[in-house]
């Protein structure tokens, strides 16, 4: 008997979205479902979050928003928000170079000034190298809470896509 090949699946690049929104979501209630520690989701969750950053600029996404962290996200337990503040920071360090190498923007909307000095100075710093690059718009939706952040993320993204 042949063994089956997995079905492969191609997109046409004219019925791609020129902007993708993902709300970061459930990543604790994993873990727990699976008796493991919600850090250990958030960390799946941001390894996630690379596996999808590289997909969609291999499928020519022009803009992505990653809804990352809500103000309601502030009243979780202080351990909790540390590890996820580790998390950002990490990613903003170690994703740095290919974010960069690859002509993504990278973008912030939200309340920013909460995040911790140093978080939102590597954010800054990111955001600043990589305001003049043309490929892909990464926004991370940091501390958001309303509509207009929302929106504000959505129109920028699809005028980017536009130009």
């Amino acid at each position: 008997m042949i063994p089956r090949q997995p079905t492969m699946i191609f997109i046409e690049g004219r019925n791609l979205p020129a902007h993708v929104g993902i709300i970061m979501d459930g990543n604790g209630r994993w873990a727990q479902q699976r008796g493991m520690k919600r850090s250990a989701g958030h960390k799946e969750g941001a390894r996630a979050v690379r596996r999808i950053v590289r997909a969609a600029r291999r499928l020519g996404v022009s803009a992505l928003t990653l809804y990352a962290f809500s103000e309601q996200n502030w009243s979780r337990p202080e351990e909790e928000i540390e590890g996820l503040m580790e998390l950002l920071l990490e990613f903003l360090c170690s994703e740095r170079d290919e974010i960069l190498e690859n002509s993504i923007r990278l973008r912030a909307v939200g309340n920013v000034d909460r995040l911790p000095g140093i978080v939102r100075h590597a954010l800054e710093a990111l955001s600043k190298d990589s305001e003049k690059n043309t490929g892909m718009t990464l926004t991370l939706a940091l501390s958001y809470g309303g509509r207009e952040e929302i929106l504000e993320a959505a129109s920028f993204a699809s005028d980017r896509a536009a130009s």
